[in-house]
């Protein structure tokens, strides 16, 4: 309205580009995200942070193998992947003995031929405990699974990865390997290494075009880390400085793991992606 002449071509023009606006949302496109011909390997795959993170790259198109020690408890991931038209694997294996982890690997080059996609996230805490009482066996069980067995995986994966001339490593880390937590010592050196082994193969392997990244991530709602999320005090002095009020659930980092994997992520590499909902702002 001018004057009090109304301009009805103006308002029509007005009300086309949000029909237009409208339609272009609805085709946003999401092709950076698809995952379709991708073979992925996710290990600590039967529950937790790695079913999800296994189901998210099914989702978005790639075939799937699936890695930990209890065949049985794989076998029903990989089943669910099956159930969304997607190729799937399940493979025993142990993170802490070099053998089996090269067992793995050739595994899964023979079946599928390639291997795109890493995801590095068998993991094991079996106990807490500050660090001058923590013995041997505590730090051999605890280093050898968590970063040993992540570093052997990723050299034998990166070697596949060097002759394809491409490839994502994602290593699942944990908020602890950045700010330690007290009584968590050992494991939060043992992520914290995950960090350095991510900045230093993403420096050796980017001329290969392969690309490497982390994500750490706060408390998860998984059965690995109830003792933490199930215990009332300590959740209450944990959100008590968290901006976003509760835990992550596991689905959310697996949609972390999928933007790193994909297209999304294609500038990025060496970096260490915090999911904590703020806790350590």
């Amino acid at each position: 309205m001018r004057g009090g002449i109304h301009f009805a071509n103006e308002t029509g023009y007005a009300f086309q580009e949000a029909i237009n606006h409208s339609e272009r949302r609805k085709s946003v496109n999401t092709s950076y995200l698809s995952l379709q011909g991708k073979v992925a390997v996710v290990t600590g795959g039967s529950r937790g942070i790695g079913r999800a993170v296994a189901l998210a790259l099914a989702d978005a198109g790639a075939d799937v193998v699936v890695g930990s020690r209890k065949l049985a408890d794989l076998e029903k991931v990989a089943e669910e992947i099956r159930a969304m038209g997607r190729k799937a694997l399940a493979v025993a294996m142990h993170n802490r003995e070099v053998e089996s982890i090269k067992n793995f690997v050739d595994t899964v080059v023979k079946e599928f031929g390639r291997i795109d996609i890493l995801v590095n996230n068998a993991a094991t805490n079996p106990g807490m405990g500050l660090l001058v009482d923590m013995d041997e066996k505590m730090y051999d069980q605890i280093m050898i699974t968590n970063l040993k067995g992540y570093t052997i995986l990723s050299q034998l994966v990166g070697k596949v990865m060097q002759q394809q001339k491409g490839g994502n490593i994602v290593n699942i880390s944990s908020v602890g390997g950045v700010s330690p937590d007290v009584g968590l010592g050992l494991y939060c050196i043992s992520k914290a290494g995950i960090g350095m082994l991510t900045r230093a193969m993403a420096k050796e392997l980017g001329d290969f075009g392969i690309r490497v990244n982390c994500i750490a991530p706060g408390v998860v709602r998984t059965k690995f880390s109830q003792a933490l999320w199930s215990n009332e005090p300590m959740m209450k002095q944990e959100l008590a400085h968290t901006p976003i009020k509760r835990i992550a659930e596991p689905e959310e980092i697996g949609r972390i793991a999928l933007f790193l994997a994909s297209d999304a992520s294609a500038y990025m590499t060496g970096q260490i992606l915090i999911v904590d909902g703020g806790g350590s702002i």
